[in-house]
C-alpha cells in the first residue's frame, strides 16, 4: 500500500506539472500570439508570459516585425524585349490588426500566397512594359517608385504596411546587354573628350586672362610714370616762370646771383674807356 500511495502521488504531481506547462505560453518579442478556443480565433496578446486553458485554448504566433517577400518574374520591355526581373518588397503586419488578418486569411503564409505576392507580380508586370530596356537599366529608380506606388495603392485596404521596394536584378538577352555596354562606352568616351575640350578651353581662357591682366598692369605702370613725368615737367616750368618773373620784378637779384657765384678773384685786366689802352694790373 505505501508503494501504491507514493506512485499515485508521483503520478498526480506529474499530471499537475503537465497541466501547468500546458496552461502557460510565452510570446516572443516582435510577435503577437493569437489565442484560439476550440480552433476559433478569439484574441491576441503581446510579448510576455501568458496563461491559457489546457485542451480548450491553443495559440499561434504572428510576426509583426518587417518581413521581406521576393518575386522573380518574366515580362517584356516597351520594345517587346523579354526581361526577367527580381523584385523584393518589405512589409509589416499592423500589430493591432493581427487578429483580423488571422481570421480573414489564416496566417502570414496564406496572406502572402493569396494576397501580397499576386499583387506584387501584377504591379511589376504593369510597370515594366512602360520602359525601354536601356531606360530600365539606367533609370531603375523611376521604375521602382512606380511599382511601389501601385503596390501601396493595391494594398491600402489590407492590415499591413508596405515598405521599401527594390529591383534586385534585371536580366536581358546577352546580345542586347553587350550592345548597351558598347553604346555606354562610346558615350563615356564622348563625355571624356568633351571634358578634355572644356578643360583646354578653360586653360586657354585662363592664359588670356593672365596676359590681359599683365598687359593692364604694364599699362597702369606706364601711365603712372608718364603722369609723374608730366607733373615733374609742370613743376619745373612753374619754377622757371616764377624765377623769370622774380628777375623781371627785381633786377638786383641778378647782381645777387652774380655775387653768390663770384669765386673771389679780381680780374687781371681792365678794359679802358674810349681810347684808353688795356692795362695789366698784375703785379710785376
Amino acid at each position: 500500500m505505501p508503494y501504491k500511495k507514493e506512485a499515485t502521488t508521483g503520478l498526480l504531481t506529474f499530471i499537475v506539472i503537465i497541466l501547468l506547462f500546458m496552461s502557460t505560453f510565452i510570446t516572443d518579442e516582435g510577435h503577437v500570439t493569437i489565442v484560439k478556443s476550440f480552433g476559433e480565433a478569439k484574441t491576441q496578446v503581446n510579448p510576455g508570459l501568458h496563461f491559457k486553458t489546457p485542451f480548450v485554448e491553443t495559440t499561434e504566433e504572428i510576426e509583426v516585425r518587417t518581413r521581406q517577400n521576393k518575386e522573380v518574374m518574366s515580362s517584356s520591355t516597351a520594345e517587346q524585349m523579354p526581361v526577367q526581373v527580381a523584385v523584393a518588397v518589405n512589409w509589416t503586419v499592423q500589430r493591432d490588426s493581427a487578429l483580423d488578418l488571422y481570421k480573414e486569411y489564416g496566417g502570414l503564409a496564406q496572406f502572402e500566397n493569396r494576397i501580397l505576392d499576386p499583387r506584387l507580380r501584377s504591379a511589376v508586370k504593369a510597370v515594366i512594359p512602360k520602359f525601354e530596356a536601356e531606360q530600365l537599366i539606367q533609370d531603375r529608380s523611376t521604375a521602382i517608385m512606380q511599382i511601389e506606388a501601385l503596390l501601396i495603392e493595391e494594398m491600402a485596404t489590407f492590415p499591413i504596411k508596405v515598405g521599401d521596394l527594390q529591383i534586385e536584378n534585371i536580366a536581358l538577352p546577352p546580345k542586347y546587354l553587350a550592345s548597351i555596354e558598347t553604346k555606354q562606352t562610346e558615350k563615356n568616351l564622348a563625355a571624356a573628350e568633351e571634358h578634355k575640350l572644356a578643360r583646354q578651353k578653360l586653360e586657354a581662357q585662363r592664359d588670356v586672362n593672365t596676359a590681359k591682366a599683365k598687359a593692364e598692369g604694364i599699362d597702369a605702370v606706364a601711365r603712372a610714370e608718364a603722369n609723374a613725368i608730366k607733373v615733374k615737367g609742370l613743376a619745373e616750368a612753374e619754377a622757371i616762370q616764377a624765377k623769370a618773373k622774380a628777375l623781371r620784378d627785381n633786377p638786383l637779384i641778378i647782381k645777387l646771383t652774380e655775387a653768390q657765384n663770384w669765386d673771389g678773384k679780381l680780374p687781371t685786366t681792365i678794359m679802358g674807356e674810349g681810347s684808353m689802352p688795356i692795362m695789366d694790373i698784375r703785379k710785376q
